[in-house]
């Protein structure tokens, strides 16, 4: 549990922080901000190469083997100093790649970044594996809250030092306008941070290398770099793309197109929070059922709950959208609310996949999910070169939409045929259509009745009818959640006998 939580509060504090984010950055920074964080995934599967998991599988295969720490913790050391080396030479390369000519200073940090973060994957694996819960969440807590903290000092605190004593020390670095780098700096220190306080776990390594070892646990983590980087694109590589392919006169105007859709894009994450929430508990739960009887039922069960709360979730952002927009802290953010709805449902089709998954997982057949995710990351990309130069963001909306709503339905139907789970598809496909269709009927309403009391009007009107449809439809359902049940109990059955 304790690693869950960790990795959802990290998730949640920077969400929290988009906010600041927008107001003290400039749509330039902003966007180089977002540029630079859709990058950095790629460059962590190169770098880690999916030797993370290999560490998990080959330690629980062969616990007290000292070899498989050592030689794991060679390899990732002598590759994090090759490859730190190789992007700091092509590094101005690479900042014409991302569009940071003018900053190629933000690539070296991030080159930084990701190398402490390299030498603190296997660490951070050897404290899950050690089953030492509150060691890895309070380190990587730390390391997130000292990346806030240098942040709010950089930005805010320093600008009144500098005006305060403009011949002082703060004054002779600080930069107004240098809001992008100061984030990655922060993050830097929350890097180092983190790699400080494992040095123990990582320094109890020796340097010894079991050459066939090596090979055993490349052989098993090399194809995780597939899938890893079709991952990665399905995620993060429109705001690569997006620089390049938008329609613009210049650079500046290009990169405010991509701040704003980076904007919008923390607005859809609400779903993705829970997604992850979700994921961290479903997958022990979900083995754990499949050693019971008939655990089809109670995996068709659960993503029917899935799909009733992430369809009220949508809800709850779709009809507020108005309230939500001033988690942007610039008008001009609002410009892309439109691709909001489109990304909720996206990331809802995301969640749904991943309960799906599960056929491939207990079929030991985990290709497949290599093969969909490819498939996704194909469609990803496709829409988004064919239709970014015409439509700019809102084609990277619809890409993430077509891909994870793809993923979904192959897994579906690929998976009905080797691991037969009899999903309410149809109910809950009626769900998902439901809540679309208020969506547009209080789009209807507030383009013929506007004003804020017949937006939020309608919009909890409109929340409530589904929540109280859901009720009705799902009653006995309902009545098997103990809370629910005290609150409103079903009323007693009469007997028919006793009539007579």
């Amino acid at each position: 549990m304790w690693y869950g939580v960790s990795s959802i509060a990290a998730r949640f504090l920077i969400y929290l922080l988009t906010p600041y984010l927008t107001y003290k950055l400039s749509s330039t920074g902003y966007a180089d901000v977002s540029i630079l964080y859709a990058a950095i995934p790629f460059l962590n599967v190169m770098f880690t190469y999916g030797l993370e998991t290999g560490f998990f599988r080959f330690a629980s295969r062969e616990r007290g083997n000292r070899d498989v720490y050592n030689t794991a913790t060679v390899s990732i050391l002598i590759s994090t100093v090759f490859l730190t080396g190789l992007l700091f030479f092509y590094r101005h390369g690479l900042a014409h790649v991302l569009r940071l000519e003018d900053h190629p200073e933000l690539v070296s940090y991030s080159i930084l970044i990701i190398a402490f973060d390299t030498l603190a994957t296997l660490p951070f694996a050897k404290l899950r594996l050690e089953q030492r819960p509150r060691k890895y969440a309070l380190i990587r807590l730390a390391a997130i809250v000292l990346q806030l903290l240098v942040f709010y000092f950089l930005v805010s605190v320093c600008p009144h030092l500098a005006a305060k004593h403009p011949y002082g020390f703060i004054a002779t670095f600080y930069r107004p306008d240098y809001g992008a780098g100061y984030f990655a700096i922060s993050n830097l220190f929350g890097s180092v941070l983190a790699f400080a306080l494992l040095y123990r776990e990582f320094m109890s390594f020796s340097f010894r290398f079991n050459k066939a070892l090596w090979k055993e646990m490349m052989v098993y983590s090399l194809p995780l770099i597939v899938v890893g980087f079709g991952f990665v694109i399905n995620e993060t590589f429109d705001r690569l793309l997006l620089p390049w392919l938008a329609p613009g006169a210049n650079v500046e105007e290009v990169k405010k197109q991509v701040a704003i859709y980076s904007g919008c894009y923390k607005l859809s994450i609400l779903i993705n929070l829970f997604v992850t929430a979700f994921r961290m508990g479903a997958e022990p739960f979900f083995f754990k059922q499949a050693e019971g009887q008939d655990p089809q039922k109670v995996y068709a069960r659960v993503l029917k709950f899935f799909v009733i709360t992430v369809t009220l979730m949508f809800l709850f952002v779709v009809m507020y959208l108005d309230i939500w927009k001033y988690f942007l802290s610039k008008k001009f953010y609002w410009a892309g609310l439109k691709v909001v709805p489109v990304l909720l449902l996206a990331n809802m089709f995301n969640g749904i996949y991943y309960n799906l998954s599960i056929w491939y997982k207990l079929t030991h057949k985990t290709i497949a999910g290599a093969y969909i995710t490819l498939i996704g990351a194909a469609i990803t990309l496709v829409i988004n070169f064919v239709f970014i130069p015409r439509f700019s963001y809102m084609a990277s909306a619809w890409a993430t939409f077509f891909c994870y709503g793809s993923m979904m339905v192959i897994s579906y139907i690929w998976g009905q045929r080797e691991y037969r789970v009899p999903y309410a598809w149809k109910k809950l496909s009626a769900y998902i259509l439901i809540v679309v269709l208020l969506y547009f009927m209080h789009q209807g309403i507030v383009h013929f009745f506007t004003g804020e009391v017949a937006n939020l009007g309608s919009g909890t009107f409109l929340l409530l009818l589904y929540a109280w449809f859901i009720v009705r439809v799902e009653r006995k359902e309902m009545q098997r959640i103990p809370l629910i049940r005290k609150i409103a109990p079903l009323p007693a059955q009469k007997d028919p006998a006793a009539q007579h």
